[in-house]
């Protein structure tokens, strides 16, 4: 199907994302909230079970090391980050939390995660979990249970991991559900959310969905240059300015309280056929170079959109020429439509 065709399917079904690429990995025990909220900007020990939050790991001088979405079980925490921000986080694990207070285990290879968005994701999600849709369209943003249909588990290994959750994800700006389940049942279950009427979505249909959501990636838009301000964490819910220390807690702090930062990430639009180069700069009306390209997408809705890093003193409404060797385009600042996180 074409991307037009997929895009059409939101509003009356769903598109399924294999999202298993990310890096998954469980903390155990008693202590497991306690030693990772002394590695991430937000508040773990804040979260009851079946709860769940965003969150930045950083480096010691306070720059995005790996987002990711944390979430809260009896027996402790799964966090969830990109393929491309999985090295980093594992080393920080790793470093900090000892095994013999907190076992940590990698379930990348031993789990999988489909991603449902669109308006039929919740009846597709409910009978692929067991879960009654009325009960996942009540879940807060990265809230989770646990499949209530055994069945659909009986198949996998008995050595097998077995742990199988549905999230409510606020990725994007469609209802989204994450399943997250052993890798041996991955084919079946595709099979079966097919059945129940998904349809496979493309990598460039996500990026898409993502940029119109405002939503920044890990390695794309931000990196381990990058402060957590400047990437739109606040608005994210992703930073505790209440919560006890952790790393690059200084200079995110400062910054909160006697600062602030020289640029962010902004929605961008883009007046021209083609999207602009990725690293195209953004030159004021002054000549000035004001800002980077980060990412581009073609909306069927939106039309050609994208994410930059521009400087603060930058308007939404301001117009800007994208540059490059060889062209140019007019970009404008825009506000996300939802008024979520750009």
């Amino acid at each position: 199907m074409s991307m037009s065709a997929d895009y059409a399917v939101l509003q009356s079904a769903a598109v399924l994302f294999d999202r298993s690429d990310r890096m998954r990995m469980r903390i155990l025990g008693a202590k497991a909230a306690e030693l990772i909220t002394g590695l991430v900007t937000n508040d773990v020990l804040s979260l009851a079970p079946g709860e769940g939050q965003y969150a930045a790991a950083l480096t010691p001088k306070g720059k995005i090391l790996a987002d990711l979405n944390i979430f809260a079980m009896e027996d402790g925490l799964l966090l969830d980050t990109s393929a491309k921000a999985a090295p980093g986080l594992r080393e920080m694990v790793r470093k900090f939390v000892n095994p013999r207070i907190a076992a940590y285990r990698d379930i990348t290879e031993t789990s999988a995660d489909l991603t449902l968005t669109g308006n039929g994701a919740r009846l597709i999600a409910g009978r692929m979990s067991g879960v009654p849709g009325e009960t996942l369209g009540a879940l807060p943003p990265f809230a989770h249970l646990r499949f209530r249909n055994d069945d659909v588990l009986a198949s996998a290994p008995d050595d097998d991991d077995r742990f199988a959750m549905v999230a409510r994800m606020p990725d994007l700006d469609t209802e989204s559900y994450s399943l997250i389940f052993p890798a041996s049942l991955r084919e079946e279950f595709t099979r079966s959310l097919l059945r129940f009427g998904a349809v496979h979505g493309s990598s460039a249909l996500w990026q898409t969905l993502r940029i119109e959501a405002g939503r920044p990636e890990w390695g794309v838009d931000m990196n381990d240059s990058t402060l957590p301000q400047e990437a739109n964490f606040d608005e994210l819910g992703a930073i505790s300015y209440t919560k006890g220390c952790y790393v690059g807690q200084e200079t995110v702090a400062r910054i909160h309280f006697r600062g602030h930062v020289n640029r962010f990430l902004r929605k961008v639009k883009f007046l021209c056929g083609a999207p602009p180069p990725l690293g195209a700069q953004l030159i004021d009306d002054d000549g000035q170079p004001v800002g980077e390209l980060r990412s581009t997408a073609i909306s069927p809705r939106q039309g050609g959109i994208g994410i930059a890093m521009v400087r603060r003193e930058i308007a939404i409404g301001t117009s800007l020429e994208a540059k490059w060797e060889g062209g140019s385009c007019t970009v404008q600042v825009t506000a996300n439509e939802k008024g979520a996180t750009i």
